[in-house]
């Protein structure tokens, strides 16, 4: 009896990828940080459009060194 796994590998080509994940269409991306003396702030959004929808992001933090 042979109990080793049996894997079978494909290739998949850039284009048939995109079109299984449903690609992106458009994407953005901006960020800010700021640092005096002692105080900190960051700041970052993010957006992406696909022909799955949108999705957004938001993120930001402050904090003292």
């Amino acid at each position: 009896m042979n109990v080793a796994p049996h894997l079978v590998a494909a290739e998949i080509d850039e284009a048939d990828l995109d079109n299984v994940s449903g690609g992106v269409a458009a994407a953005t991306s901006a960020g800010l940080h700021l640092q005096v003396a002692q105080l900190e702030v960051c700041a970052d959004a993010d957006a992406f459009v696909s022909t799955e929808g949108i999705a957004a992001s938001v993120n930001a933090h402050a904090g003292v060194n």
